[in-house]
């Protein structure tokens, strides 16, 4: 039986999916900070694997003498919750344990999750420049399993992401697909819904194909 539901944050906590290329690089535009998306998104990662820290990501980016002052004005005025994220988690932790797995710099989440008091709601976090590894990298599936002290078969993975799901569904985590827009591809994917909202009203079904 499920005893854990475990949310994605960026494109499922979060509105925006890719809010590097989305969302930071247009905020730095508007700035007059000329920088191309390709090189942000690259110190980005290397940030979100643990290789630099978040002042070495601004100093790559040249901006250094900003921080922490445009890291903490991007985060605090770009990045919004998903409208029905609160309400569907506040339900699920009536019934079940929450946790949190993202591919994202520590401290960044750390900041949000403190301005959006969702430290409340989960129980634990797993974040990919923690551990040093991003989804969807199996390694970091495992170190969840292991941090939750959980087999596959106790928990639910809610990503954006196709490709961060096969490999959780692989070790036994049932997966949900939030599709949101995005057109259903080719092949069979397993519990797709539209929105948060649609969790709590299905998740009865989605035990019974567990």
């Amino acid at each position: 039986m499920i005893q854990w539901i475990v949310f994605d944050a960026m494109g499922v906590i979060f509105e925006e999916s890719d809010d590097i290329v989305n969302l930071l690089v247009p905020f730095l535009h508007q700035r007059g900070f000329a920088l191309d998306a390709e090189s942000v998104h690259a110190a980005y990662r290397r940030a979100s694997l643990g290789e630099i820290s978040p002042r070495e990501f601004w100093n790559i980016l040249g901006l250094g003498a900003e921080y922490p002052a445009i890291e903490n004005e991007y985060l605090d005025t770009c990045l919004r919750l998903d409208p029905h994220f609160l309400k569907t988690a506040r339900w699920l932790s009536g019934r079940f344990s929450l946790a949190l797995l993202s591919n994202d710099i520590a401290e960044w989440s750390a900041h949000l999750r403190r301005k959006h008091g969702l430290d409340e709601l989960f129980q634990k976090t797993v974040i990919s420049s923690e551990v040093g590894i991003r989804k969807p990298d199996a390694g970091i599936y495992r170190i969840l399993l292991d941090r939750l002290q959980a087999e596959g078969k106790d928990c639910l993975l809610i990503d954006d992401r196709l490709e961060n799901l096969q490999p959780a569904g692989a070790l036994g985590i049932t997966t949900v697909w939030l599709a949101k827009n995005n057109q259903p591809p080719a092949l069979d994917i397993p519990q797709p819904i539209r929105n948060l909202l649609e969790l709590p009203k299905r998740i009865d079904n989605i035990f019974s194909h567990c």
